[in-house]
């Protein structure tokens, strides 16, 4: 089909996108509160991981949406600030091995998920603390 305001071209539409919806804006931010076992002995790893550009926790910033640990095996949907966080890489590292540090687990799985979208309404109120220490207003 073209037209004037659609060319020809050889591409083929998306018929199909998977797309998983997240945790819903309610349920967050996720702390951890409640986790008992290996769980909470992830939570606990998950809060010593700072953002490397301020002091303050992930699990504060309210970048961790989900912890599950089965069979030794740690699951972690986390987000970032947003989607082209120059240090993607990094935190994604340091999750990584701060998890796999916990007695009881054996393998680590990390999803990066966009839904919902990172907010400042998701920081906790220690982490909010920790951004006006830090010199920030929030």
């Amino acid at each position: 089909m073209t037209s004037e305001t659609q060319p020809e071209t050889d591409a083929t539409p998306c018929g199909y996108t998977e797309y998983r919806e997240g945790p819903a804006i309610d349920d967050l931010p996720a702390t951890g509160v409640g986790a008992t076992g290996v769980d909470a002995a992830v939570w606990d790893a998950l809060y010593a991981v700072e953002d490397p550009e301020m002091p303050v926790s992930i699990v504060d910033l309210g970048l961790i949406y989900d912890v599950g640990v089965d069979d030794g095996r740690a699951r972690v949907d986390m987000t970032l600030t947003y989607s082209g966080c120059p240090a993607r890489d990094m935190l994604q590292s340091d999750v990584h091995e701060a998890i796999e540090a916990v007695d009881g687990v054996d393998d680590v799985d990390i999803n990066l998920v966009w839904s919902p979208e990172w907010s400042v309404e998701l920081v906790t109120e220690a982490g909010k603390e920790d951004l006006r220490d830090f010199g920030l207003s929030v």
